[in-house]
């Protein structure tokens, strides 16, 4: 049995349809809890004691949530605030989303003369800028653009469910690279301590040398 044409079109026209938007009011407003440790703006701070999320991939902070909702990955302060009854999985997608929407300037914002006090400490609260850390920077790029570009891509942005790199404490990459190398945190897949675990200490910390000169490239 053929169909009328306008039948057609209008199923057409559903199966186009993108999916809805999360929302990001309903995500700011649960960011809140989050920001008692991260930040109002996901800036993290403590040099790198609690990581940048703002600017991060959804797809990566969904992902982590969920890990330390089934301690999948140990956080115990993270454990209660990520369960089912505080944090249901429509929640952890609106928050995702509100996450990755915030844009941190890498650069000091220049002000007019009759910006307010408010507008000027609003501005700088938000700007976040990562020291370079020392090191071999071209021996970092060549081995992150051989090795870890693949999944983080080469500007350190990341794709999918792999994180962006660029923009985070190093302190804390630092930190997250010894817990991959130890088996504490799954890597490339579970049980797996990836590539990091063949590189040389050194190396280590060219790649995060190397990832402090990318910062400019993430606004």
């Amino acid at each position: 049995m053929q169909l009328p044409r306008p039948f057609c079109l209008l199923l057409v026209c559903l199966f186009a349809m993108p999916a809805l938007a999360q929302d990001l009011a309903k995500g700011k407003d649960i960011n809140g809890t989050c920001a008692a440790c991260h930040g109002q703006y996901g800036a993290g701070g403590k040099k790198g004691e609690y990581p940048r999320i703002a600017g991060q991939r959804a797809a990566y902070i969904e992902d982590q949530l969920r890990s330390f909702r089934s301690r999948k990955r140990m956080n115990i302060p993270m454990f209660p605030y990520t369960q089912e009854r505080e944090l249901p999985d429509e929640d952890i997608k609106d928050v995702s989303a509100y996450l990755a929407s915030i844009e941190l300037p890498t650069k000091w914002p220049v002000f007019k003369d009759n910006d307010d006090a408010l507008t000027r400490l609003t501005a700088m609260e938000k700007v976040m800028i990562v020291p370079r850390a020392e090191g071999n920077v071209d021996n970092g790029k060549d081995i992150y653009q051989k090795q870890c570009a693949s999944c983080h891509a080469k500007t350190g942005k990341g794709r999918g469910k792999f994180p962006m790199l660029i923009g985070q404490y190093t302190n804390y990459l630092r930190k997250q690279m010894d817990s991959y190398i130890k088996g504490e945190r799954p890597h490339d897949e579970d049980d797996s301590r990836g590539i990091l675990a063949t590189l040389k200490e050194s190396d280590l910390q060219d790649i995060l040398a190397y990832l402090t000169t990318l910062q400019d490239s993430q606004q």
